[in-house]
């Protein structure tokens, strides 16, 4: 069922129950819906038959969602994209795919009644109904095109192991054109939930309303220290912080953790501290060679994505049985157990024939006072290949290095061990909340005046 069907049962059964609430305001079910029908009518009109591509680059998060909601009601494929793309911009990243209808202004919205016929085609669960921008830690934007049934039949699974459900408000503290923030917007209106729609950084009065939050783990300290009303919180994107599962204990806030990616959708999930295991409907197998230590993640679920829109390239691979995989690397997995993942297999650094796996070390040295976040990376070497490198993000005066290889000599192997160090007061960072490794990266090998050498 398209989402926007959600909202037309809520708009019947609920119509004053507030739907979503942006920065410039608000829309009840019955307002939203009404919008949405209206909307989807004018997509209709502008060339948004069944099966287009539909092109949104609103600021606006309310606005944005309701064109969402209205090109999902149209039977067509919505696309979030940065509203800063101008239209060259938008050429380049959807490549050879013909975008229907770019919208960059709001939707006019004529009135229409709640009750009736969808205005495209019948939809089916099958339809590609969605597409959503990858960039993980590399900063290069690809579109990934997935069906509906593999974000929406999804929804009952989340909704159980979050805790998350009709009465809640729902912070989204981050922009709709990351995958993460725009399933958790389209989750609460599914369910029947208030979705407040930052669009960035909330006002403190939502973080007080808010009962529930789809965040990622570098913004879940902030929350913790003061929960408000918060009793749920879904985070991806990383590992956890530090401590984090026993400051949300304290605070009275059920903390659900998982891993997946834009392609693979949900692939494991950890409710209860207990680490990370499948997600219902998902089989997970982790390949490597007799003897490594590592190796990669392939999954078989039915929310993997179908690929990337006009054929471009990425780290999706596929094999003849269904399994797919995007690079992860994870501890050797037996069905069933915890899947420990390592990070991203592109990500590794080779370094004096050792192979170092960035995340290993950065879990490690976030565990220092004072470091906010920390990226690692790779530096060239003429003999090694490769020296550890470790840029530290600190709003104030950084830690001392000495403190910093302390906890490494206690927690790494030598060759994880940082050979470099520096500090940044904040580092860049993906549409997710993830930090921009790549850029990071890029910064330090052009000589980036910001990046202060730790000696």
């Amino acid at each position: 069922m398209p989402v926007a069907a959600h909202v037309m049962r809520h708009a019947r059964e609920r119509p004053h129950r507030l739907a979503v609430r942006g920065p410039a305001g608000g829309l009840d079910y019955a307002a939203l819906a009404e919008r949405v029908r209206g909307a989807a009518a004018r997509l209709r009109r502008r060339g948004a038959a069944p099966g287009a591509l539909v092109a949104l680059g609103l600021a606006d998060p309310v606005e944005l969602v309701t064109a969402v909601l209205a090109a999902d009601l149209a039977g067509a494929t919505p696309l979030v994209g940065d509203p800063a793309w101008d239209p060259a911009r938008w050429a380049r990243v959807a490549g050879d795919a013909p975008v229907a209808v770019l919208v960059r202004e709001p939707l006019p919205a004529a009135p229409g009644p709640l009750a009736g016929a969808f205005p495209g085609a019948d939809p089916a669960p099958s339809d590609l109904a969605w597409a959503c921008f990858s960039s993980g830690s590399t900063g290069r934007p690809r579109a990934v095109l997935r069906t509906r049934a593999s974000w929406t039949d999804s929804f009952p699974h989340l909704s159980e192991l979050a805790g998350i459900g009709g009465d809640d408000v729902v912070l989204v503290p981050g922009p709709l054109v990351s995958s993460l923030y725009a399933f958790a917007a389209l989750h609460s209106l599914a369910v029947g939930a208030t979705a407040l729609l930052a669009g960035g950084r909330p006002p403190a009065s939502w973080v007080g309303e808010a009962t529930a939050v789809h965040t990622v783990p570098h913004r879940l300290p902030a929350l913790l220290e003061r929960p408000g009303r918060l009793r749920a919180a879904a985070v991806g994107g990383a590992a956890l912080p530090p401590g984090a599962r026993g400051r949300a204990r304290r605070a009275g806030v059920r903390l659900l953790a998982y891993y997946g990616a834009t392609e693979l959708s949900f692939v494991a999930a950890d409710p209860d501290g207990h680490g990370l295991r499948a997600f219902p409907g998902v089989e997970i197998q982790v390949r490597g060679r007799d003897g490594d230590r590592l190796g990669e993640v392939w999954a078989r679920s039915p929310w993997l994505a179908e690929g990337y829109l006009a054929g471009a390239g990425g780290p999706l691979r596929r094999d003849g049985d269904g399994w797919t995989t995007v690079g992860d690397l994870a501890e050797p997995y037996h069905g069933g157990g915890v899947l420990r993942v390592r990070g991203r297999g592109d990500g590794a650094i080779q370094t004096g024939g050792a192979t170092v796996v960035p995340e290993d070390v950065e879990e490690v040295l976030r565990t220092v006072p004072g470091v906010g976040d920390v990226v690692v990376v790779g530096a060239p070497h003429p003999e090694l290949g490769a020296v550890v490198t470790a840029i530290v993000e600190s709003a104030g005066s950084p830690p001392p290095r000495a403190a910093l290889e302390a906890t490494a000599r206690a927690g790494l192997d030598a060759a994880q061990r940082p050979r470099r160090w520096y500090a940044l007061p904040s580092l860049p960072r993906t549409p997710t909340g993830k930090p921009a490794r790549a850029l990071v990266a890029a910064r330090l090998a052009g000589g980036d005046p910001d990046l202060r050498r730790l000696t």
